[in-house]
């Protein structure tokens, strides 16, 4: 009886992960990053595609998406940024929870809704930090900079200076 239950889920399972993820019109669901839904997701560095940084962050940084849609509420996501030296990102705020780890290089990481090095906190590579929902904060890299974002979307960005937004054309500031 015990080999003919095991043979059942050998046939149940071998069928699920046969047919899992299986959309309505049969393709796999894929994530923003293009990856399914339902099975490990592995990116070798290499595999890395880098963008431009989205509209709501200043230009020069490049972004990676490795999976989920941070653009989807209740979406888990994960992404990369990749900031030169210098780059800074003003004083903001994010409508939900804002997971850092610092890969390589150095952030500097400021609270508060202005610019103020006495709530600076220098985080290496290895470094992580998490701001909760409407935190307001700002960030600075020291050196070339690579950052992995974890969180749940959507992810989005709300400027305390209006005028520092890059979204906001300058002819409206």
């Amino acid at each position: 009886m015990r080999n003919l239950m095991a043979l059942g889920l050998c046939i149940t399972l071998a069928f699920a992960f046969a047919h899992g993820g299986a959309g309505k019109d049969g393709k796999d669901a894929k994530d923003k990053g293009g990856h399914a839904m339902d099975e490990h997701t592995f990116v070798k560095p290499g595999d890395i595609k880098w963008g431009p940084a989205p509209p709501g962050l200043p230009a020069g940084a490049q972004t990676a998406v490795l999976t989920g849609d941070p653009g989807k509420a209740g979406s888990p996501y994960v992404i990369r940024a990749k900031l030169p030296d210098g780059y800074t990102v003003p004083p903001h705020w994010h409508p939900s929870d804002e997971n850092v780890t610092v890969l390589k290089g150095m952030l500097i990481v400021g609270r508060g809704d202005k610019y103020d090095s006495k709530h600076e906190t220098e985080l290496p590579a290895g470094g992580y930090m998490r701001m909760p929902k409407e935190m307001k904060h700002y960030a600075k890299a020291k050196g070339e900079t690579i950052l992995q974002i974890h969180g749940t979307g959507p992810f989005d960005i709300s400027y305390v200076n209006k005028s520092e937004d890059p979204r906001i054309s300058k002819d409206k500031k």
